[in-house]
Protein backbone atom coordinates (compact mmCIF):
# COMPACT_ATOMS: atom_id res chain seq x y z
CA UNK A 1 0.00 0.00 0.00
CA UNK A 2 1.46 3.41 -1.01
CA UNK A 3 1.33 6.07 1.72
CA UNK A 4 0.08 9.50 0.70
CA UNK A 5 1.86 12.16 2.76
CA UNK A 6 -0.31 15.04 1.59
CA UNK A 7 -2.45 14.76 4.70
CA UNK A 8 0.58 14.91 6.98
CA UNK A 9 1.91 17.94 5.16
CA UNK A 10 -1.46 19.69 5.38
CA UNK A 11 -1.56 19.04 9.12
CA UNK A 12 1.93 20.49 9.59
CA UNK A 13 1.03 23.59 7.61
CA UNK A 14 -1.94 24.09 9.91
CA UNK A 15 0.38 23.80 12.91
CA UNK A 16 2.73 26.40 11.37
CA UNK A 17 -0.15 28.83 11.02
CA UNK A 18 -1.22 28.25 14.61
CA UNK A 19 2.34 28.78 15.85
CA UNK A 20 2.71 31.92 13.77
CA UNK A 21 -0.41 33.35 15.32
CA UNK A 22 0.84 32.31 18.74
CA UNK A 23 4.17 34.03 18.22
CA UNK A 24 2.46 37.20 17.07
CA UNK A 25 0.11 37.24 20.07
CA UNK A 26 2.89 36.34 22.48
CA UNK A 27 5.23 39.07 21.26
CA UNK A 28 2.49 41.69 21.18
CA UNK A 29 0.71 40.98 24.45
CA UNK A 30 3.27 39.32 26.66
CA UNK A 31 6.66 40.39 25.37
CA UNK A 32 7.99 37.11 26.72
CA UNK A 33 11.27 36.39 24.93
CA UNK A 34 11.54 32.88 26.44
CA UNK A 35 8.12 31.95 25.10
CA UNK A 36 8.96 33.33 21.68
CA UNK A 37 12.27 31.44 21.60
CA UNK A 38 10.49 28.21 22.53
CA UNK A 39 7.91 28.71 19.83
CA UNK A 40 10.65 29.37 17.29
CA UNK A 41 12.39 26.13 18.31
CA UNK A 42 9.17 24.19 17.86
CA UNK A 43 8.64 25.86 14.50
CA UNK A 44 12.13 24.96 13.34
CA UNK A 45 11.56 21.35 14.41
CA UNK A 46 8.33 21.20 12.49
CA UNK A 47 10.00 22.71 9.43
CA UNK A 48 12.62 19.97 9.53
CA UNK A 49 9.91 17.31 9.90
CA UNK A 50 7.98 18.81 7.01
CA UNK A 51 11.07 18.77 4.80
CA UNK A 52 11.72 15.16 5.75
CA UNK A 53 8.14 14.22 4.86
CA UNK A 54 8.47 15.99 1.50
CA UNK A 55 11.61 14.06 0.69
CA UNK A 56 10.02 10.76 1.79
CA UNK A 57 6.94 11.51 -0.28
CA UNK A 58 9.10 12.13 -3.36
CA UNK A 59 10.86 8.79 -2.81
CA UNK A 60 7.55 6.95 -2.37
CA UNK A 61 6.08 8.61 -5.47
CA UNK A 62 9.11 7.69 -7.53
CA UNK A 63 8.83 4.10 -6.30
CA UNK A 64 5.11 4.06 -7.15
CA UNK A 65 5.85 5.27 -10.67
CA UNK A 66 8.44 2.54 -11.10
CA UNK A 67 6.04 -0.14 -9.84
CA UNK A 68 3.32 1.10 -12.19
CA UNK A 69 5.72 0.95 -15.12
CA UNK A 70 6.81 -2.56 -14.15
CA UNK A 71 3.18 -3.66 -13.73
CA UNK A 72 2.21 -2.39 -17.18
CA UNK A 73 5.23 -4.12 -18.71
CA UNK A 74 4.38 -7.41 -17.00
CA UNK A 75 0.76 -7.21 -18.18
CA UNK A 76 1.86 -6.67 -21.77
CA UNK A 77 4.30 -9.56 -21.49
CA UNK A 78 1.65 -11.84 -19.99
CA UNK A 79 -0.80 -11.12 -22.81
CA UNK A 80 1.80 -11.85 -25.47
CA UNK A 81 2.91 -15.06 -23.77
CA UNK A 82 -0.70 -16.15 -23.13
CA UNK A 83 -1.51 -16.33 -26.83
CA UNK A 84 1.52 -18.57 -27.39
CA UNK A 85 0.84 -20.87 -24.43
CA UNK A 86 -2.89 -21.20 -25.16
CA UNK A 87 -2.57 -21.76 -28.93
CA UNK A 88 -4.10 -25.06 -30.01
CA UNK A 89 -5.20 -26.16 -26.55
CA UNK A 90 -8.91 -26.15 -27.46
CA UNK A 91 -8.78 -26.75 -31.21
CA UNK A 92 -12.13 -27.87 -32.61
CA UNK A 93 -13.94 -27.64 -29.29
CA UNK A 94 -17.14 -25.70 -28.71
CA UNK A 95 -18.31 -24.07 -25.48
CA UNK A 96 -21.32 -22.28 -24.04
CA UNK A 97 -21.01 -19.42 -21.53
CA UNK A 98 -23.64 -18.87 -18.85
CA UNK A 99 -23.34 -15.61 -16.94
CA UNK A 100 -25.11 -15.79 -13.57
CA UNK A 101 -23.43 -12.96 -11.68
CA UNK A 102 -25.65 -10.13 -13.01
CA UNK A 103 -22.73 -7.89 -14.03
CA UNK A 104 -21.09 -9.60 -17.00
CA UNK A 105 -17.64 -11.05 -17.55
CA UNK A 106 -14.29 -9.91 -18.97
CA UNK A 107 -14.22 -9.90 -22.78
CA UNK A 108 -10.91 -11.74 -22.53
CA UNK A 109 -12.83 -14.84 -21.47
CA UNK A 110 -14.29 -15.35 -24.94
CA UNK A 111 -11.14 -14.12 -26.65
CA UNK A 112 -8.85 -16.64 -24.97
CA UNK A 113 -11.12 -19.52 -26.00
CA UNK A 114 -10.86 -18.39 -29.61
CA UNK A 115 -7.10 -17.89 -29.24
CA UNK A 116 -6.85 -21.48 -28.00
CA UNK A 117 -8.62 -22.68 -31.15
CA UNK A 118 -12.06 -23.16 -29.63
CA UNK A 119 -15.36 -21.43 -30.24
CA UNK A 120 -18.19 -19.98 -28.16
CA UNK A 121 -21.54 -21.09 -29.56
CA UNK A 122 -23.77 -19.17 -27.15
CA UNK A 123 -23.80 -16.71 -24.28
CA UNK A 124 -26.71 -16.72 -21.84
CA UNK A 125 -27.08 -14.08 -19.14
CA UNK A 126 -29.52 -14.01 -16.24
CA UNK A 127 -30.97 -10.62 -15.45
CA UNK A 128 -31.49 -9.30 -11.93
CA UNK A 129 -34.96 -10.09 -10.59
CA UNK A 130 -36.01 -7.12 -8.47
CA UNK A 131 -39.45 -8.39 -7.45
CA UNK A 132 -39.26 -12.15 -6.95
CA UNK A 133 -42.80 -12.53 -5.58
CA UNK A 134 -44.30 -10.77 -8.59
CA UNK A 135 -42.16 -12.82 -10.97
CA UNK A 136 -43.20 -16.07 -9.29
CA UNK A 137 -46.87 -15.14 -9.57
CA UNK A 138 -46.47 -14.20 -13.25
CA UNK A 139 -44.71 -17.46 -14.12
CA UNK A 140 -47.34 -19.45 -12.24
CA UNK A 141 -50.10 -17.81 -14.24
CA UNK A 142 -48.55 -17.57 -17.69
CA UNK A 143 -46.33 -20.67 -17.82
CA UNK A 144 -48.07 -22.80 -15.18
CA UNK A 145 -44.75 -23.21 -13.40
CA UNK A 146 -45.25 -25.00 -10.05
CA UNK A 147 -42.91 -22.61 -8.25
CA UNK A 148 -43.77 -21.09 -4.89
CA UNK A 149 -40.42 -19.99 -3.44
CA UNK A 150 -37.36 -18.11 -4.64
CA UNK A 151 -35.29 -21.30 -4.54
CA UNK A 152 -37.81 -23.09 -6.76
CA UNK A 153 -37.89 -20.13 -9.16
CA UNK A 154 -34.13 -20.07 -9.64
CA UNK A 155 -33.83 -23.84 -9.90
CA UNK A 156 -36.41 -23.80 -12.70
CA UNK A 157 -34.59 -20.98 -14.47
CA UNK A 158 -31.38 -23.01 -14.33
CA UNK A 159 -33.12 -26.01 -15.87
CA UNK A 160 -34.62 -23.89 -18.67
CA UNK A 161 -31.23 -22.34 -19.50
CA UNK A 162 -29.57 -25.76 -19.60
CA UNK A 163 -32.37 -27.18 -21.73
CA UNK A 164 -32.04 -24.32 -24.22
CA UNK A 165 -28.29 -24.87 -24.54
CA UNK A 166 -28.55 -28.63 -24.88
CA UNK A 167 -31.62 -28.99 -27.10
CA UNK A 168 -32.15 -25.61 -28.68
CA UNK A 169 -35.77 -25.56 -27.45
CA UNK A 170 -36.84 -21.93 -27.61
CA UNK A 171 -40.45 -22.17 -26.44
CA UNK A 172 -39.91 -21.16 -22.83
CA UNK A 173 -36.65 -19.26 -23.15
CA UNK A 174 -38.11 -16.89 -25.76
CA UNK A 175 -40.77 -15.96 -23.21
CA UNK A 176 -38.11 -15.44 -20.54
CA UNK A 177 -36.15 -13.21 -22.93
CA UNK A 178 -39.31 -11.23 -23.71
CA UNK A 179 -39.87 -10.72 -19.98
CA UNK A 180 -36.21 -9.61 -19.69
CA UNK A 181 -35.34 -12.41 -17.31
CA UNK A 182 -32.74 -13.76 -19.72
CA UNK A 183 -30.47 -12.41 -22.44
CA UNK A 184 -29.33 -14.81 -25.13
CA UNK A 185 -26.98 -14.65 -28.10
CA UNK A 186 -25.44 -17.19 -30.45
CA UNK A 187 -26.51 -20.64 -31.58
CA UNK A 188 -28.30 -23.10 -29.30
CA UNK A 189 -28.86 -26.83 -29.59
CA UNK A 190 -25.42 -27.50 -31.08
CA UNK A 191 -23.07 -30.02 -29.40
CA UNK A 192 -20.82 -28.44 -26.78
CA UNK A 193 -17.66 -29.78 -25.21
CA UNK A 194 -17.99 -27.77 -22.05
CA UNK A 195 -19.89 -25.10 -20.14
CA UNK A 196 -18.32 -22.03 -18.55
CA UNK A 197 -20.37 -20.77 -15.61
CA UNK A 198 -19.58 -17.20 -14.56
CA UNK A 199 -20.48 -16.80 -10.90
CA UNK A 200 -19.65 -14.67 -7.91
CA UNK A 201 -21.39 -11.46 -6.90
CA UNK A 202 -20.44 -7.83 -6.28
CA UNK A 203 -23.65 -7.13 -4.35
CA UNK A 204 -23.84 -6.88 -0.56
CA UNK A 205 -26.73 -9.36 -0.59
CA UNK A 206 -25.62 -12.62 -2.12
CA UNK A 207 -27.61 -13.85 -5.10
CA UNK A 208 -29.55 -17.10 -5.09
CA UNK A 209 -27.15 -19.96 -5.87
CA UNK A 210 -29.91 -22.45 -6.75
CA UNK A 211 -29.79 -21.46 -10.41
CA UNK A 212 -26.13 -22.52 -10.52
CA UNK A 213 -26.87 -25.78 -8.73
CA UNK A 214 -29.67 -26.88 -11.05
CA UNK A 215 -27.65 -25.91 -14.12
CA UNK A 216 -24.67 -27.94 -12.92
CA UNK A 217 -26.85 -30.94 -12.04
CA UNK A 218 -28.37 -30.88 -15.55
CA UNK A 219 -25.04 -30.98 -17.37
CA UNK A 220 -23.54 -33.46 -14.92
CA UNK A 221 -26.30 -35.86 -16.01
CA UNK A 222 -25.15 -35.36 -19.61
CA UNK A 223 -21.46 -35.85 -18.64
CA UNK A 224 -20.55 -32.46 -20.07
CA UNK A 225 -17.57 -30.88 -18.33
CA UNK A 226 -17.96 -27.51 -16.63
CA UNK A 227 -15.68 -24.83 -15.23
CA UNK A 228 -17.01 -22.31 -12.75
CA UNK A 229 -15.21 -18.96 -12.88
CA UNK A 230 -15.39 -15.62 -11.10
CA UNK A 231 -13.39 -12.41 -10.84
CA UNK A 232 -10.77 -11.83 -8.18
CA UNK A 233 -12.49 -9.17 -6.09
CA UNK A 234 -16.11 -10.36 -5.95
CA UNK A 235 -17.79 -9.76 -2.60
CA UNK A 236 -19.42 -13.19 -2.49
CA UNK A 237 -17.61 -16.17 -3.98
CA UNK A 238 -19.33 -19.12 -5.66
CA UNK A 239 -16.27 -21.36 -5.58
CA UNK A 240 -17.23 -23.49 -2.56
CA UNK A 241 -20.67 -24.23 -3.97
CA UNK A 242 -19.19 -25.20 -7.34
CA UNK A 243 -16.59 -27.41 -5.73
CA UNK A 244 -19.29 -29.24 -3.76
CA UNK A 245 -20.72 -30.14 -7.17
CA UNK A 246 -17.32 -31.49 -8.27
CA UNK A 247 -16.65 -29.14 -11.17
CA UNK A 248 -13.40 -27.29 -11.86
CA UNK A 249 -13.08 -23.71 -10.62
CA UNK A 250 -11.03 -20.62 -11.44
CA UNK A 251 -11.36 -17.72 -9.00
CA UNK A 252 -9.31 -15.08 -10.87
CA UNK A 253 -10.67 -15.15 -14.42
CA UNK A 254 -9.93 -11.42 -14.82
CA UNK A 255 -6.20 -12.19 -14.82
CA UNK A 256 -3.91 -13.84 -17.36
CA UNK A 257 -3.06 -16.80 -15.05
CA UNK A 258 -6.78 -17.32 -14.47
CA UNK A 259 -7.55 -17.32 -18.18
CA UNK A 260 -4.77 -19.80 -18.87
CA UNK A 261 -5.99 -21.98 -16.00
CA UNK A 262 -9.48 -22.01 -17.52
CA UNK A 263 -8.14 -23.05 -20.92
CA UNK A 264 -6.16 -25.92 -19.41
CA UNK A 265 -9.10 -27.01 -17.26
CA UNK A 266 -11.37 -27.05 -20.31
CA UNK A 267 -8.69 -28.94 -22.18
CA UNK A 268 -8.61 -31.81 -19.72
CA UNK A 269 -6.78 -30.69 -16.56
CA UNK A 270 -9.54 -30.37 -13.97
CA UNK A 271 -8.91 -28.80 -10.59
CA UNK A 272 -9.43 -25.73 -8.46
CA UNK A 273 -7.21 -22.84 -9.53
CA UNK A 274 -6.59 -19.26 -8.51
CA UNK A 275 -5.46 -17.23 -5.54
CA UNK A 276 -8.23 -17.62 -2.95
CA UNK A 277 -8.34 -20.03 -0.03
CA UNK A 278 -10.56 -22.37 -2.05
CA UNK A 279 -7.89 -22.84 -4.76
CA UNK A 280 -5.50 -25.79 -4.76
CA UNK A 281 -2.87 -24.03 -6.87
CA UNK A 282 -2.48 -21.03 -9.15
CA UNK A 283 -2.91 -22.97 -12.38
CA UNK A 284 -2.42 -26.45 -13.89
CA UNK A 285 1.03 -27.62 -14.86
CA UNK A 286 2.15 -26.52 -18.30
CA UNK A 287 3.53 -29.06 -20.79
CA UNK A 288 7.01 -30.11 -19.67
CA UNK A 289 6.46 -28.75 -16.16
CA UNK A 290 6.77 -31.14 -13.24
CA UNK A 291 3.95 -31.68 -10.81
Amino acid sequence: MIIDYKYHIASLVAVFLALGIGILIGSTLLGNDALIDYQKQVTNGLENQLQSLRETNEIVQARANTLETDSNMHKQFEKQVLSVLAAGKLTGKNFAIVELNNFGFPPELSEIIKTAGGSVSSVTSVSTIDDEKKTIKTLQQELAWPVKTSDELYRRLGIEIANRIATGDNNVSSYLVEKELLKTSGEYGVPVNGIIIVGGSYKEDNRNIQIDVSLIDYFNELNISMVGVEETDVIFSSMKEYQRKHISTVDNIDTVPGQMAMVLALGGQPGHYGIKSTAQKLMPDLPGQGA
